[in-house]
């Protein structure tokens, strides 16, 4: 079947270790989008102490339609002002020296939850100065004001996701912009030059290959660093259907490309997403 899930997709059933892991965020009310998403990497990650934080709640007023994050069915949403302090205190029980912190879209606020993730960032280095914290962004509906707010929070990496190739916009993000989430990851680095960033792409929605590079070669020319490229899973049989499971053969072509092209690190394989070892990336290019 064209559609079989291959065998490399197999994941570990949680442990206790990670359970327990699991019951303290839900006793701290702090959500992942680690199980929000349903990641297939969650146990392997979580046993390690590798957690995505999402902040800004668990419901996104925006409705793509790849994505298993609960969506906003139009009541009005509140925003949990605790929320970076309860983070701050997982970081700190845990020793965590690598935090990445990522968000739903929340397009009813006037700063997009801009504040959100400064205010999110500064408890964490309160913690400890050291930590280093990447985080994966929203597009801010392309105001650059809100941009600077997380810039100016200098994260160790900006994080936005280009998520797939331009003519699947309207039918996968379309409340989104292409061009938008180019110009976000071009300015963030005209207002910071040293700061790094970093993008991701969604492969198996019917993308072709000449699109890809594309977008590869849009990322790179927008100063884009990091690159990861993953396999495309629907979260349920809702959601857009998976159109093709990607060869590793392939994913090892976009890897040498992304490297010829002069990205610092790409990822790229089946199980990566965004945020997969983000912590490991980042050490390679302290050492470059």
């Amino acid at each position: 079947m064209k559609n079989k899930l291959p065998k490399w997709f197999k994941q570990d059933i949680p442990d206790a270790t990670v359970r327990g892991r699991i019951q303290m965020l839900s006793e701290f009310k702090v959500n992942t989008v680690c199980c929000q998403a349903k990641c297939p990497n969650l146990s392997s990650c979580f046993k390690d102490l590798k957690f995505t934080f999402m902040i800004l709640g668990s419901t996104c007023t925006r409705k793509c339609n790849f994505c298993g994050v609960t969506q906003s069915d139009g009541t009005i949403l509140v925003l949990d002002e605790n929320e970076p302090h309860r983070i701050s205190q997982i970081a700190k029980i845990l020793k965590l020296k690598f935090i990445v912190i990522t968000s739903v879209t929340r397009d009813d606020l006037n700063d997009g939850g801009a504040k959100h993730f400064s205010k999110t960032i500064e408890l964490i280095r309160s913690i400890d100065k050291d930590i280093k914290v990447e985080v994966l962004i929203p597009d801010f509906s392309g105001n650059i004001e809100n941009l600077k707010i997380v810039v100016d929070a200098r994260p160790s990496i900006l994080a936005h996701n280009i998520e797939t190739v331009k003519r699947l916009y309207e039918i996968l993000r379309p409340k989104a912009s292409y061009e938008t989430s180019i110009n976000i990851l071009n300015k963030a680095k005209e207002m910071n030059s040293a700061l790094v960033t970093k993008s991701s792409i969604m492969l198996g929605l019917g993308e072709t290959e000449d699109e890809v590079i594309y977008t590869m070669e849009d990322l790179r020319s927008n100063n884009c660093d990091i690159l990861t490229l993953g396999q495309y899973l629907a979260p349920s049989d809702k959601h857009y259907p998976v159109k093709e499971f990607v060869s590793l053969e392939q994913f090892e072509s976009y890897r040498q490309l992304g490297f010829r092209l002069g990205f610092k690190a790409v990822l790229s394989g089946p199980k990566v997403r965004s945020s997969y070892r983000a912590e490991e990336v980042f050490g390679e290019l302290e050492h470059v």
